[in-house]
């Protein structure tokens, strides 16, 4: 089972929110956020297969998005939490959004920050990039590069350096097994894109994202129960760049037309 841990709630609230960092990450990418939604919320932080203090699967293992999403189906039976809101990053968002597929009814309403939705054409040349160089070259080197590529700007370095410090305590092995996901994204993303949502999900995009929020502007116009929210001076890391808006912004969506317990 997945490394997990709880925060109880200080209010002694019976809902939950549960968290998803996304890949080369680990749980401690939402310490700006614990301390914060525990007032509210019993909080759940869950770390992927091999990140944090998650063990990596034996040698052998193949990974797929099914087996993803029921390792944190099988975190929320064992906490038994019937239902659930969701906070995903990155990665962490297509596992959320999968996750409704056959797991609607355990989804309460999502908050998705620089969602993944499709690949621009810089994004593809890097996942085609990795591909070829994986074998020969360190996968830090490789993660490194991506991060500056997607988290290109000085303000962005707080974000950079943290994913690029998670990363180094992945092996070798484990990018492996997580990269070769890359070739089974495209039509998880297109089944993503067309899936009737009737789930409220907000998207919390930084401006200067400029790889992902093209795709979550169109996204927005053709689901109706989505809604997007941009930050100024902002990347891809936006509960990072900028917590206490992060922080503030996603409580008033949670909120917002829905009694309080």
């Amino acid at each position: 089972m997945l490394y997990h841990t709880i925060y109880s709630s200080e209010k002694s609230s019976q809902k939950w929110i549960t968290f998803i960092h996304g890949a080369g990450g680990s749980s401690s990418i939402w310490f700006n956020q614990v301390r914060f939604f525990k007032k509210y919320f019993n909080v759940l932080l869950i770390d992927l297969r091999g990140h944090g203090r998650s063990a990596p699967s034996p040698d052998g293992t193949v990974y797929t998005f099914d087996d993803l999403v029921f390792d944190i189906i099988e975190v929320l039976d064992y906490v038994k939490i019937k239902k659930s809101h969701f906070v995903g990053i990155s990665l962490g968002s297509i596992l959320i959004q999968k996750m409704l597929f056959n797991h609607q009814n355990r989804v309460e309403k999502i908050i998705l920050g620089g969602a993944i939705l499709n690949l621009n054409l810089q994004s593809k040349f890097l996942m085609l990039m990795g591909k070829l160089t994986q074998s020969i070259l360190p996968f830090i080197w490789i993660y490194t590069f991506f991060a500056y590529v997607v988290m290109p700007y000085r303000k962005h370095r707080k974000s950079r350096a943290l994913f690029i410090r998670e990363a180094k305590k992945i092996s070798q092995k484990e990018f492996k097994r997580w990269y070769k996901l890359t070739n089974k994204i495209f039509p998880l993303l297109e089944k993503i894109r067309n899936y009737k949502v009737s789930t409220q999900i907000l998207y919390i995009m930084g401006k200067e994202d400029y790889m992902f929020l093209p795709f979550v502007k169109k996204m927005i116009k053709k689901h109706p129960n989505s809604s997007l929210i941009t930050f100024s001076k902002t990347g891809h890391v936006v509960n990072i760049d900028q917590p206490d808006k992060f922080n503030d912004t996603s409580l008033y969506f949670l909120l917002e037309n829905k009694d309080f317990e």
